[in-house]
């Protein structure tokens, strides 16, 4: 978090301009992916409210969400503009709804797995699958590894079944109506203790979970190369 890190009695200027990039490639890159793939699902299955909107592109600046992007170069927690989506518009609405949600973090996992294996396949490149220190080999690797980082955790933090999250519109496609009626009367209350939830220190948890993701999708994505190693 960039007021952690200018907070902290000894600040590291490399540090800082890391964050800042990885913060922007966020911005510019990870986020518009998982937007996009909730549009062009919504699109596939019957509703074209996002399509119209032309939120079906990779485009950042049609995704973003100034406050949302503030925070997260601010804070390490921030947003998009979220992808609008009529349920009305599916045959099935629950589980069109839910398909449709769960396209945003499935793209971020294939996009952790295909940075996973770029990054084994640069280290099969390499001699005894060791990267020159300070190489532009090794630049490359960090980016990968940062992507992949990144990915996997946005998508575990929208598979949190809380609203507005991913996660909550998955899980509302096997609740009764009654429930689901419960939970969007209550939403904002319930988005409001998420945030406290998040800043009070709960992203660190997540962040657990998607460390082993991570080390996970690295040992698959190794398999492929095991050759080299």
């Amino acid at each position: 978090m960039l007021l952690s890190l200018l907070r902290s009695g000894n600040v590291d200027p490399i540090g800082v301009i890391m964050y800042i990039l990885s913060t922007l490639l966020t911005i510019f890159l990870v986020l518009p992916l998982h937007e996009c793939a909730h549009a062009l699902v919504a699109s596939r299955l019957g509703d074209d409210t996002a399509k119209r909107q032309g939120r079906i592109t990779l485009n950042p600046l049609v995704h973003i969400d100034y406050v949302g992007a503030a925070l997260l170069l601010l804070i390490g927690f921030g947003w998009a503009k979220p992808v609008p989506i009529n349920p009305r518009n599916f045959k099935n609405p629950k589980a069109g709804m839910a398909i449709s949600a769960l396209a945003g973090p499935m793209s971020n996992l294939l996009a952790a797995i295909a940075a996973g294996l770029l990054q084994n396949g640069l280290l099969a490149l390499c001699v005894n699958g060791v990267l020159p220190y300070g190489s532009v080999a090794d630049h490359i690797f960090l980016f990968f590894k940062f992507l992949i980082s990144v990915n996997i955790s946005l998508a575990v933090f929208n598979f949190i079944p809380v609203p507005p999250l991913d996660g909550s519109k998955i899980l509302m496609a096997f609740l009764p109506n009654k429930a689901i009626y419960w939970i969007e009367q209550r939403q904002q209350m319930i988005s409001m203790i998420l945030m406290i939830v998040i800043l009070m220190g709960g992203l660190n948890g997540i962040l657990s979970i998607a460390d082993n993701f991570y080390n996970i999708i690295s040992w698959l994505t190794a398999l492929p190369f095991s050759w080299a190693f």
